[in-house]
């Protein structure tokens, strides 16, 4: 399964067709040469596998990334459980 995760727009490089993302608080760099419409600074987008593939607004932005945040806890949680469980005694 592949998530588009949503990353606010921090600096465009229009010579390379490149955005600088903010995706829950790594940088990276990703192309825009799979959108059809203008990015700005300070927009939210979709970044899928190192593409910007859409705009999204801030309200849905905010709302997927806590929910991503919540599964990677649950996740974490998980993960401490099982190597609690699996302690030599």
């Amino acid at each position: 399964m592949c998530l588009a995760i949503p990353s606010k727009v921090i600096s465009i490089d229009k010579e390379n067709n490149m955005a600088t993302l903010d995706t829950m608080g790594v940088r990276r760099e990703a192309s825009l040469d799979l959108m059809g419409e203008e990015v700005a600074v300070g927009e939210w987008v979709l970044l899928h596998i190192g593409y910007v593939i859409n705009k999204i607004d801030e309200e849905s932005a905010k709302e997927s990334l806590k929910l991503y945040s919540e599964i990677i806890e649950a996740m974490q949680e998980e993960e401490n459980e099982l190597l609690e469980a699996n302690k030599p005694l």
